[in-house]
C-alpha cells in the first residue's frame, strides 16, 4: 500500500522493539508449511476457535443485496457520478474505489478541487491556489473502507456519529429503534436517517465542503438545501443551484432501479431514494471469503503455520503469552464496535479541536465524556491488508508498523518521523498533539479503565501476527477481474456523462 505520505517510521520502530528482546514464544521456532504444523498448535488454535464460538463468517443471518440487483446497479451509477458534488468535480468513488480497498489508498483524502478529478490514489493532489487550500489534504480523517460496511451493527464513521440506537445484532440499525446522525442530537433518532446505518451515512459526504459539497455553487447552503438541490439536479425539476445537467437520463435509471416504470421524476428522484440506492450498492460489497474463514470451517491447510502461530498471539491474553488483540478486535467481524484511545499519531489538520484547532477529539466530540477524548472506533480487520493506510488519520502505511504501534504507543511516537509529512513547525505541533493522546491513554490506564496495554514481542512474533492478518483478506479484493462487478463498464449506461473514469498516477484505468 502506498499513500500520499511516505512514512519512514516503520524500520526504526521495528528495530527498536527487536532490541527490546522477547517473551511469549508460541510453539516451535522454525517456520514450517501448514501441513507440517505441530499438532499442539492446531489443537490449541482449534480449541480457541471453539471457545470463542467463531464461525468465520460475520455475514451469516443477514439480508444483503446482490450487486446484480437493479437498485444496487442504480446505486453504482450514482456512486460514480460527479453530479452529486456541488461543483461536479467529485464522486463518492473519489474516496472509496473498489480497486483501492474500498478507500482511496491515501493517508488523508483529497476530495474537491483536485488537479485531476479522475486521478485517484497516490498522485492525487489539490489545486495549489484558492482560499480554501493551505498546502495539505483538506479532509481530516482517513477514508474508511466501504467493504463489508453492511456488517456494522452499532456505529459508522471513526467517531460513531452515525449510531444505531438499538444496536441489534445482524440488523445494521434496521431494528425500528432509530438511527442517530449529525442532523440529530446525541442519543436521538434522526427521522430522515433511512432504513439502515449505511443509508444514513450516505446522506453526509455530499454536505461536506471538503469532500463533495465544495465552496462554489452550494456554498452557504444547509444540509437540507444541498440535498434538495441535488435531487432537483438529477430529477430535472425545480430550480437547482447552478442549473440543470446538460445530459440527463436519470429518470429511466430510477424507474428501472425501483421497478416503477411509470414513476415521475418528482416522486422517484428524491434524495431519500438516491441514498437508498447508494446504500444498496455499498451493502453488496461483502467480502468475507478469507483463508481464515476456510480454516475455521475445517480446512487445516487453509492458512500457514506462521499464520496459526500469529492467531494464537492474537487471541490469547498477555498473561497466557499472547497480545490480547481480540479484546478489541473480537468476533467474526474482528471488532467490538467500541471506541478506544490507542495513541495513533495525529497527522494532518485535525478537526479544529484543542487550543490550536489542530487536534481531533474523536468520540468525545459526540459524547462529551472525558474518557472518550481521542478515542476512535475499533476497525474491522477483515481485508485489513488491502485497506490501508491505517489509523484514523492514516498515519501508518505499513501494516507491520501499525502492529508495532499497538505494542508500545509511546515508543512508536518517539520513533515517528513527523518531518516527512510537514515542515518542522507543523511537525512539532503534530508531535505535541499525539503526546496528548498518549497522555490520555495513560490517564485511562491509571483510572482502571479498559485500555490498550504494552506488550513485548520479538520480531518473529510480529511476523506471525502479520501473517495471520494477511489471512483475513478475501482474495477478491485484490483481484481486479473479481472487483469489476462493482465498477461500471464501458457498456453500462452513463446517465449524465459525468461518470468518474478513475485512473492511477500512471494513466491506467482502475
Amino acid at each position: 500500500m502506498r499513500a500520499v505520505f511516505s512514512l519512514k517510521s516503520t524500520c526504526s520502530i521495528i528495530q527498536f522493539l527487536f532490541l527490546l528482546g522477547s517473551c511469549f514464544l508460541i510453539g516451535c521456532g522454525n517456520s514450517r508449511q501448514s501441513s507440517d504444523t505441530p499438532s499442539g498448535v492446531n489443537q490449541e488454535l482449534s480449541s480457541l476457535v471453539q471457545t470463542l464460538q467463531l464461525s468465520g463468517d460475520p455475514s451469516k443471518g443477514r439480508n444483503l443485496p446482490s450487486i446484480n440487483d437493479p437498485k444496487a446497479q442504480l446505486g453504482m451509477k450514482l456512486f460514480f457520478t460527479k453530479a452529486l458534488s456541488g461543483d461536479k468535480d467529485t464522486a463518492c468513488v473519489s474516496c472509496h474505489h473498489p480497486v483501492l480497498g474500498g478507500g482511496d489508498d491515501l493517508s488523508l483524502p483529497i476530495g474537491v478541487d483536485a488537479v485531476d478529478p479522475e486521478l485517484l490514489g497516490p498522485g492525487r493532489v489539490h489545486l495549489v491556489s484558492g482560499e480554501h487550500y493551505d498546502g495539505g489534504p483538506t479532509v481530516p480523517r482517513n477514508a474508511p473502507s466501504t467493504f463489508n460496511i453492511a456488517l456494522w451493527d452499532q456505529v459508522l464513521f471513526h467517531d460513531g456519529r452515525v449510531e444505531s440506537l438499538g444496536k441489534t445484532p445482524l440488523k445494521n440499525g434496521d431494528d425500528g429503534m432509530g438511527i442517530r446522525t449529525p442532523d440529530s442530537a446525541f442519543g436521538e433518532a434522526d427521522p430522515l436517517a433511512g432504513q439502515n446505518m449505511v443509508t444514513a451515512q450516505a446522506r453526509f459526504p455530499v454536505t461536506s465542503a471538503e469532500e463533495m459539497k465544495n465552496f462554489g455553487l452550494f456554498h452557504g447552503l444547509s444540509n437540507a438545501e444541498v440535498r434538495t438541490n441535488l435531487q432537483q439536479r438529477l430529477g430535472d425539476y425545480g430550480e437547482p443551484a447552478g442549473g440543470f445537467l446538460v445530459t440527463n437520463h436519470w429518470l429511466d435509471e430510477f424507474r428501472a432501479g425501483f421497478d416503477e416504470p411509470q414513476g415521475s421524476a418528482e416522486t422517484l428522484i428524491t434524495f431519500n431514494n438516491v441514498v437508498d440506492a447508494i446504500a444498496s450498492y455499498e451493502n453488496s460489497q461483502v467480502f468475507v471469503e478469507t483463508p481464515w474463514k476456510s480454516y475455521v470451517e475445517g480446512d487445516d491447510d487453509a492458512i500457514s503455520t506462521e499464520a496459526k502461530r500469529g492467531a494464537l498471539i492474537f487471541f490469547k491474553s498477555v498473561a497466557d503469552g499472547g497480545a490480547d488483540c481480540a479484546s478489541c478486535h473480537s468476533g467474526d467481524f474482528f471488532t467490538d464496535e467500541s471506541f478506544h484511545v490507542i495513541g495513533m499519531p495525529q497527522i494532518g489538520r485535525g478537526k479544529r479541536d484543542g487550543e490550536n484547532g489542530t487536534e481531533d477529539f474523536g468520540r468525545f466530540r459526540e459524547t462529551k465524556n472525558a474518557a472518550d477524548k481521542y478515542a476512535f472506533r475499533t476497525p474491522s480487520l477483515l481485508n485489513v491488508s488491502a485497506t490501508g493506510p491505517w489509523g484514523h488519520a492514516g498515519a501508518y502505511t505499513s501494516l507491520r508498523a501499525t502492529i508495532v504501534h499497538h505494542l508500545n504507543p509511546q515508543v512508536a511516537l518517539d520513533n515517528y518521523d513527523f518531518t516527512q509529512i510537514a515542515p518542522n513547525i507543523q511537525a512539532n505541533q503534530m508531535r505535541v498533539n499525539t503526546q496528548k493522546i498518549i497522555d490520555q491513554l495513560n490517564a485511562n490506564r491509571a483510572a482502571g479503565l479498559p485500555s490498550l496495554q504494552n506488550v513485548n514481542l520479538n520480531e518473529e512474533q510480529i511476523d506471525w501476527l502479520v501473517e495471520f492478518l494477511m489471512s483475513l483478506t478475501d482474495p477478491c479484493v485484490e483481484d481486479k477481474s473479481c472487483l469489476n462487478q462493482w465498477i461500471p463498464s464501458a457498456e453500462d449506461t452513463n446517465p449524465d456523462t459525468l461518470r468518474l473514469n478513475a485512473m492511477d498516477d500512471s494513466g491506467n484505468y482502475l
